[in-house]
C-alpha cells in the first residue's frame, strides 16, 4: 500500500459494502411491482447516493483517519501533500506503519461513525411503492358485477414496425458483428448492412437510400455492402453510414536518418531501424537489399531479400538491427541500397514501397608518387549522375539541413559533391556544341614544332571550340535548347559552390526541363522519319475516281459540353418555384456521385435533394448551389459561326437600318 490513493479506495469499497443493502431492498417493491419507471428513478437516486459518499470520502478521509487511528498521530494530511523536508519525513514514517496500523477493522472503525445504513431512505420510497399499488389495484376492488355489454366490433390496431439493423464488418478486420436499433454508424469498407423487421407481420417498409435507391424489408431482410458513405432514411428519420476505406501500410525508417547514408572510413557496422504500421494487420513485411560493387562499366549487382518479423501485435512491426559489413558482404567502395515493401491484410491487399536508402562506404584514397601539392588533386565520382538524381540529392540535402542539425563542414561538402556532380553533367551536354570537358578553364599543352621548324600555333595553343561535325549535326532551334539547359546547369552550379542549395533548385529543374524538351524533340524527328506514306493503287490514277480517298477540309470540332443540358435545365428551374423537369433526381444524383467526391459535401447535396423531392422550396436554394458546386472550372470555347453574304441580306439590313 503506497501512498493516499489505496488508502481511499480501501475505505470507499468499505462505504460501498455499508450502504450496499439499502441499495438491493430499494429495487425489491419495484421489481414486485413491475414497474420500469420506479426502478429508474431508484437506480438514478442511488447513482447519486454513490457519487455524494465517494464526494466526501475525497474530501473528508483525511480527518476521518486521524480520528479512529491513533497511529496516524493526527498526520493524515502529510500523506497528501508534504513540501517541507521534515513533513517528507513523517510520511515517510506513516507510510512505513500504515500496513500494520490500517487493517480491515480499522477501516471499518473509520468509516462507520460516517457512513450509515441510510435505512430512512428507504421509508418514502416503500410508501411511494405502496400508494402505486393501491391504486393499481382500485380499479378490480370496486369492480362489481358487471353489466352485460352488447360486444362492440373490435378496431384493428395498426402494427408499427420494429427495425433492426445489423453491420458485418469484413472478415480481414476482426471486428465483431453489431446488431441493434437505426442508429448512425461507422463501419469499414466492404461491410455488409442487413436491415430486418423483429415483426414481419406489420407488413412491408420502405427504405430510401441517400442515392436515389429504395430497399424493401418485409418478411425477407434487406442487404446493402457499404463501399461508401450514404444515409437512409425510415418513417421520416435520416440515419448516416460512413464508410472508412482500408488505409495502405506506413513504413517509417528512423536509421539511417539521411536517404544517403555515408560510413566512415573503415567504419565495421551500420544500423538499420523501422517500423511497419496499418489499421488491421500487416500481412507481409520484407526488407531488400541490393550491393553494387565496381566502377564504370564492371558493376555488379547482387540482390537480397529478407522477411521482417511479425510481434504481439499484428498492427506493427518494429525492427531493429546493427549489420556486420562483412554480413552485408561490403567492402570499400562498395554500395548497399535498401527498402522496405509491406502488403495488409484487406480484400485487394494494398503492397506499399519504402523510398530507397543508400549505405556508401567510401574507398581509401590512393596516393600518386608522381603528384605533388601544385598540382591539382582530380577527384573523379564512379559514375556520372543524371540531372533528375541531382535534384533528389539537392532536396535531400536541404531537407536534411531543416530537420537535423548539421555542421557546416558536412553542408559544405555536400554541396561541393552536388556541384561537382553538376558540373560534370554540363561539360557532358557542352561537348555538343564545342565546350572543353576539362575541370579547369585551360589544359595544359606540350610543347613542340612541326617539321620544318614551323609552329603550329592554333593545334598547339588553341582549343577547337566548334567542330564542323557538331555544327551541322544540330538545327538552330536544338543548339538554343541546348545552351538554355547549359546555362541553367552553370547557374545551379554556381549556387551550391556558394553553399546555397535552395537557389540551385530553380535553374536545376529548368535544366531538366529543357533536358527532357530535347528528348521529345528527338521523339519527334524518328517519328517523322519513320513515317511509311500508303502505296499508290496505279490502277485508279489518273482516272478521277475519288472513291475511298479522304478529304483534306477539317471539320469545326463543337464545342466541349462541360455542364450537360439537362442539368443546366434542371439549375435554371430550381431558380423558380415551377415544375422540375421530367427525371430530374436522375440527372442531380448522377452529377453529384461524380462530380462531389468528399462525403460531407457529397452527403449534404444528396440530403438536398431528398428535401427538395419531398417538395421543400426552401431546400431549392440550397440543392442549385450544391449542383454549381460540381462544375469547377468550365471552358471557354469560342467557335465561329459562318455567315453568308449575298445582295438580298445587304438590302434587307439595309431597309432594317432605315
Amino acid at each position: 500500500m503506497h501512498g493516499d490513493a489505496d488508502i481511499v479506495r480501501r475505505l470507499w469499497r468499505a462505504a460501498l459494502l455499508r450502504r450496499l443493502p439499502l441499495w438491493v431492498l430499494g429495487t425489491l417493491p419495484w421489481l414486485t411491482l413491475r414497474l420500469l419507471p420506479g426502478l429508474l428513478a431508484w437506480g438514478a437516486w442511488c447513482m447519486w447516493d454513490a457519487a455524494r459518499l465517494r464526494q466526501r470520502i475525497a474530501n473528508e478521509w483525511t480527518g476521518w483517519l486521524d480520528a479512529a487511528v491513533p497511529g496516524m498521530e493526527d498526520s493524515s494530511a502529510l500523506l497528501v501533500e508534504a513540501d517541507t523536508p521534515l513533513a517528507e519525513m513523517q510520511r515517510r514514517r506513516l507510510l512505513a506503519r500504515l500496513d500494520a496500523a490500517l487493517d480491515k477493522a480499522a477501516v471499518k472503525r473509520t468509516v462507520h461513525p460516517h457512513v450509515g445504513t441510510g435505512l430512512t431512505w428507504l421509508l418514502p420510497w416503500l410508501a411511494l411503492a405502496a400508494v402505486v399499488w393501491f391504486f393499481g389495484q382500485q380499479p378490480a376492488a370496486t369492480a362489481q358485477s358487471p353489466r352485460p355489454v352488447a360486444p362492440a366490433p373490435a378496431a384493428k390496431v395498426p402494427i408499427i414496425p420494429q427495425l433492426t439493423v445489423t453491420a458485418t464488418p469484413p472478415g480481414y478486420t476482426g471486428a465483431a458483428r453489431t446488431v441493434g436499433a437505426p442508429r448512425d454508424i461507422s463501419l469499414p469498407e466492404g461491410a455488409l448492412v442487413t436491415w430486418c423487421l423483429k415483426n414481419p407481420e406489420a407488413g412491408q417498409t420502405t427504405l430510401e437510400l441517400s442515392d436515389g435507391r429504395t430497399l424493401k424489408v418485409g418478411a425477407q431482410c434487406a442487404t446493402l455492402a457499404a463501399t461508401e458513405s450514404l444515409f437512409w432514411r425510415w418513417r421520416g428519420a435520416r440515419y448516416t453510414l460512413k464508410v472508412t476505406p482500408d488505409a495502405p501500410p506506413s513504413i517509417t525508417i528512423s536509421q539511417p536518418a539521411q536517404m544517403i547514408q555515408e560510413l566512415k572510413t573503415g567504419a565495421a557496422s551500420a544500423a538499420m531501424a523501422l517500423s511497419v504500421q496499418d489499421d488491421y494487420r500487416v500481412q507481409r513485411a520484407t526488407l531488400h537489399l541490393t550491393l553494387a560493387r565496381g566502377s564504370g562499366e564492371n558493376i555488379k549487382f547482387t540482390d537480397r531479400e529478407m522477411p521482417l518479423p511479425a510481434s504481439n501485435n499484428p498492427r506493427l512491426r518494429n525492427w531493429a538491427k546493427t549489420w556486420l559489413l562483412s554480413e552485408l558482404g561490403m567492402e570499400p567502395g562498395d554500395e548497399l541500397y535498401f527498402f522496405v515493401r509491406a502488403v495488409d491484410n484487406a480484400a485487394r491487399p494494398h503492397t506499399v514501397q519504402s523510398p530507397t536508402y543508400t549505405l556508401r562506404l567510401p574507398a581509401p584514397e590512393v596516393e600518386d608518387a608522381e603528384e605533388t601539392a601544385a598540382m591539382p588533386m582530380l577527384v573523379k565520382p564512379q559514375s556520372l549522375r543524371s540531372q533528375r538524381q541531382i535534384i533528389i540529392d539537392t532536396e535531400q540535402l536541404i531537407a536534411d539541413m531543416k530537420s537535423t542539425r548539421m555542421s557546416a563542414q558536412a553542408v559544405r561538402e555536400r554541396s561541393e559533391t552536388i556541384a561537382l556532380d553538376q558540373g560534370q553533367l554540363r561539360r557532358r551536354y557542352g561537348q555538343f556544341l564545342g565546350e572543353e570537358s576539362t575541370l579547369f578553364g585551360a589544359e595544359e599543352h606540350d610543347e613542340g614544332h612541326e617539321e620544318g621548324g614551323k609552329m603550329d600555333v592554333l593545334h598547339q595553343f588553341g582549343h577547337a571550340h566548334d567542330e564542323a561535325e557538331n555544327a551541322t549535326l544540330y538545327d538552330e532551334g536544338t543548339k538554343k535548347i541546348l545552351r538554355r539547359a547549359l546555362v541553367a546547369m552553370w547557374d545551379a552550379e554556381k549556387s551550391l559552390r556558394a553553399i546555397t542549395p535552395m537557389t540551385a533548385l530553380a535553374p536545376e529543374h529548368k535544366a531538366l526541363a529543357a533536358i527532357k524538351e530535347l528528348q521529345q524533340a528527338d521523339r519527334i524527328y524518328l517519328h517523322k522519319t519513320a513515317f511509311v506514306p500508303p502505296p499508290i493503287k496505279e490502277e485508279i490514277r489518273m482516272t478521277g475516281d475519288v472513291l475511298g480517298a479522304a478529304s483534306y477540309a477539317r471539320a469545326q470540332g463543337g464545342a466541349d459540353e462541360a455542364i450537360p443540358v439537362q442539368l443546366r435545365e434542371l439549375v435554371t428551374t430550381l431558380s423558380s418555384e415551377g415544375a422540375l423537369p421530367a427525371l430530374w433526381t436522375r440527372t442531380a444524383h448522377d452529377w453529384v456521385r461524380e462530380r462531389l467526391q468528399d462525403d460531407e459535401q457529397r452527403l449534404a447535396a444528396q440530403r438536398a435533394i431528398q428535401d427538395v423531392l419531398d417538395g421543400c422550396l426552401r431546400c431549392r436554394p440550397a440543392l442549385r448551389a450544391w449542383l454549381r458546386a460540381g462544375v469547377g472550372q468550365a471552358p471557354v470555347l469560342l467557335q465561329a459561326q459562318p455567315v453568308t453574304t449575298t445582295p438580298f441580306t445587304r438590302a434587307w439590313r439595309a431597309g432594317a437600318n432605315q
